[in-house]
């Protein structure tokens, strides 16, 4: 364990876990940790579970094998009242941002606020309008998600996930389908946010710009062997991971550098 590691408290711990669809295997035997105001990288090639981990790590799909550790807390093995209150401190953005068409931007932000907390309308406009500004939407309040950029909705999708004043932030390839300059902007608002407001935050992402300027942290899923290829920071994998495929996954902006 490196100092600086030894430095920060441990926030999840993922143990020996085995994530499965009935007797198909899909990764086994698991181990890493995501330590307090970690930007934590999910990467790995196409297939390999990157969104099913996340889906794990949050509750929506149960482990075949394994546990993991909230604080130290099973989340695995804890009660329904349990389970909910640890749910409760995590937020969620989900690919396309799954924003509610019908609902204008700050209804989208409300919708968990009065669905799990007793804020008033007054209070929970005020913190909808807030979360909005904090993603840079303010004035956009009452658009409809029709009437924005992808950018746009990604950023308020983002603003909905922070509703409820998450300890942890689950963004699900956040800058997918977006231009360059845009998906630039959502990975320094990432950034921004993750210090700002202290938070740990878990990126699933295959974008080699977005995996090296947000993450501090990361695991590498490899698809051919169902299990956990390395951790660590990617910058030092990319330079000296012993494993040559996950050292060429990624360089490989670097090689097609090379082939143009």
């Amino acid at each position: 364990m490196s100092k600086q590691e030894q430095e920060k408290k441990l926030h999840i711990e993922v143990q020996d876990l085995t994530m499965a669809y009935g007797s198909f295997v899909l990764m086994k035997d698991l181990n890493f940790k995501v330590y307090e105001g970690d930007v934590f990288i999910i990467m790995g090639a196409s297939g390999c579970g990157k969104s099913t981990m996340m889906r794990h790590l949050i509750g929506l799909n149960e482990p075949a094998k394994g546990d993991i550790l909230y604080r130290g807390e099973s989340f695995v093995k804890a009660s329904a009242s349990g389970r909910e209150q640890m749910v409760r401190r995590c937020g969620v953005m989900y690919q396309s941002g799954a924003l509610w068409s019908s609902m204008t931007l700050a209804e989208n932000v409300i919708l968990p606020l009065k669905q799990f907390a007793s804020y008033s309308d007054r209070e929970a406009e005020s913190i909808a309008r807030y979360k909005l500004s904090l993603v840079g939407l303010s004035g956009f309040e009452d658009f409809y998600p029709s009437e924005i950029s992808g950018g746009m909705a990604k950023r308020a999708g983002v603003a909905r996930a922070l509703a409820l004043d998450p300890e942890v932030l689950f963004l699900d390839e956040p800058s997918a389908g977006l231009d360059p300059l845009s998906a630039r902007r959502l990975d320094e608002m990432i950034l921004e946010l993750s210090s700002n407001l202290k938070m740990t935050t878990v990126v699933v992402t295959h974008e080699l710009e977005s995996i090296f300027l947000i993450g501090n942290n990361s695991i590498f899923l490899d698809v051919n062997t169902r299990t956990l290829g390395a951790t660590g920071n990617p910058k030092h994998l990319r330079d000296h991971c012993e494993n040559p495929m996950i050292r060429n996954f990624l360089r490989r902006g670097e090689l097609n550098a090379i082939g143009d």
